[in-house]
């Protein structure tokens, strides 16, 4: 059996697609996972570190863009749905899953013209234009929203939630039963997988407010290639000692360990987040298409789980008084621990897995199994 994923560009695509290939390994040892992608994301890095395959195919994003650069990505379409059709055909692929991104509605559309299998995951609260684009072409739309299922055939729709990787699961306690914890107070900051340039200036404004009021807050600072060596230099001149780095591979273990995050509101970050119960300060992505970070925030922000502070708001002194208000009061910092718990679920990538594995076994019926209501 062979699965290939096409996703990429962003962890936010990544991840979630790292987390259904080591499910479905761990289900079936002898699975073949193949990996596609382009030289433009950060596959080819993580997935090196992940030890998972990586074929790459000629792709370029059409949405967010200028018109010349949306008519370099439509005129790529032709040489990527070749490539795609021949290595399903190398591969002699079983089933398909597009986790959105540019790289998957070539890979699909040669699935459907191949009669491969074919899903696509959907993370986020709005869908990306690449899924509702090769939406007809799937058997099965697995979602992590409710809001996302009006742009697809409710025949073909589960709502799921966002598959993660199990290592967010180990020694995960529930807030309720956790001790008290015995490593004073852990900060962590985090962009994205490419970081974010305004909350590391935002995090650096507000450097010497934030220690005057928590003058023991250990902080782990991921900030991006890019940006790394202007924030390592910040925090050296305001002789704080933290934790810089570039990438965090072990997000796992950094953010059990977190007392408080403070991070962007991609779909996978919202995930992550909840499963491990943190409570998070929330700066969504303004430039994002559709707003859909926006959208994943509020929807925490509501649940009580974080607060969200909109980039054009987020100044140094308004962050470092919104990370030293929470931290100052264990009690709220308790209550948004309970309510990021209850928004956990964790068991995406194993029903996203148990379905596929019943559509590839011949075992599918739409009719009787799919609805965006029945989950």
């Amino acid at each position: 059996m062979t699965i290939v994923i096409a996703a990429g560009g962003t962890g936010g695509h990544l991840y979630p697609a790292v987390a259904l290939a080591r499910e479905f390994q761990r289900r079936d040892p002898s699975v073949k996972i193949v990996f596609v992608g382009t030289t433009k994301g950060i596959e080819s890095k993580v997935l090196a570190h992940e030890g998972l395959p990586l074929e790459l195919i000629t792709a370029k994003p059409v949405m967010g863009k200028g018109l010349g650069d949306a008519l370099r990505g439509l005129l790529s379409v032709p040489a990527g749905l070749w490539q795609s059709w021949r290595l399903l055909g190398r591969h002699q692929a079983t089933l398909v899953i597009g986790v959105g991104g540019y790289t998957s509605p070539t890979i699909l559309a040669a699935a459907a013209l191949r009669g491969v299998a074919r899903v696509i995951v959907e993370p986020n609260a709005y869908p990306g234009m690449a899924n509702i684009a090769v939406g007809p072409l799937a058997q099965r739309v697995f979602l992590a929203f409710e809001s996302a299922a009006a742009k697809f055939s409710p025949k073909k729709v589960r709502v799921v939630g966002t598959p993660i990787r199990r290592a967010f699961l180990d020694q995960v306690v529930n807030p309720e039963e956790a001790a008290p914890s015995s490593h004073g107070t852990r900060l962590l900051i985090f962009g994205g997988s490419q970081g974010a340039k305004a909350i590391n200036s935002a995090v650096i404004e507000g450097l010497k407010t934030l220690t005057q009021r928590l003058p023991r807050v250990a902080i782990t600072h991921q900030t991006g290639e890019s940006d790394h060596a202007r924030v390592v230099e910040a925090y050296r001149q305001a002789r704080v000692q933290a934790q810089v780095v570039p990438f965090l591979y072990d997000m796992p273990a950094v953010l059990r360990e977190a007392d408080l995050v403070v991070a962007r509101s991609g779909a996978m970050t919202i995930a992550e987040l909840t499963a491990c119960g943190k409570p998070a300060i929330l700066i969504p992505l303004p430039t994002a298409i559709y707003n859909h970070q926006m959208m994943n925030a509020r929807a925490m922000e509501a649940a009580g789980g974080a607060v969200v502070l909109p980039q054009p708001e987020a100044t140094g002194a308004r962050l470092a008084g919104t990370i030293a208000e929470i931290l100052e009061q264990p009690g709220r910092l308790q209550a948004m621990r309970r309510h990021s718990w209850g928004m956990r679920r964790v068991d995406a990538a194993e029903v996203i897995v148990r379905e596929c594995t019943a559509l590839m076994g011949g075992n599918y019926d739409i009719d009787r199994t799919v609805g965006a209501a029945g989950h």
